[in-house]
């Protein structure tokens, strides 16, 4: 019998958007196991903190069982050798994903070669669709609603609602 395959897939998830939830879905159905991983990034300027994402993401997957989610500091490979993973799920949108996708990839053989990079193509109507789209068309008061799940529709007019709203 082989040992059930559990795979990672990082990101920032700043919002999650149906890009995402299209990945994770697609990931769930390939890997026994998937950990949705939420990078703190303290560099980056975040609309959510790494702890609302987390609690956010969650309720998006409810649907998968076989899905959790937990959030990250430091280097990807050092994590996914902690939870004792060899791959990695990155989601490619178009060949400007590939080339930065590509590089990390190769860096990340470079510090951890046991650890693979499993790279799934986005379904081609979120091709063009990124947190920060989502992020700006919230902000302007915009429908979401085919952009990003329930959850962060929610979460984004209460955070748009007075700009810097605490998250409920």
């Amino acid at each position: 019998m082989s040992q059930p395959i559990t795979a990672v897939y990082p990101g920032s998830f700043d919002p999650a958007t149906n890009g995402h939830l299209d990945i994770i879905e697609r990931a769930a159905k390939t890997f026994d196991q998937l950990v949705v991983a939420v990078g703190r990034n303290s560099t980056k300027s975040s609309v959510f903190t790494p702890d609302e994402r987390v609690t956010i993401l969650q309720e998006c997957v409810a649907p998968w069982p076989n899905v959790r989610v937990t959030s990250f500091d430091g280097l990807l490979v050092n994590f996914v050798r902690e939870l004792g993973v060899r791959v990695v799920v990155r989601g490619l949108r178009a060949v400007s994903d590939f080339e930065f996708e590509f590089q990390i990839a190769l860096a990340n053989r470079q510090m951890a070669p046991d650890i693979e990079t499993f790279f799934l193509m986005t379904s081609a109507e979120y091709l063009y669709l990124s947190s920060s789209i989502v992020k700006e068309i919230a902000r302007l008061g915009g429908d979401i609603s085919a952009l990003a799940p329930e959850p962060v529709q929610r979460a984004l007019k209460v955070r748009f609602a007075g700009e810097g709203a605490a998250f409920p």
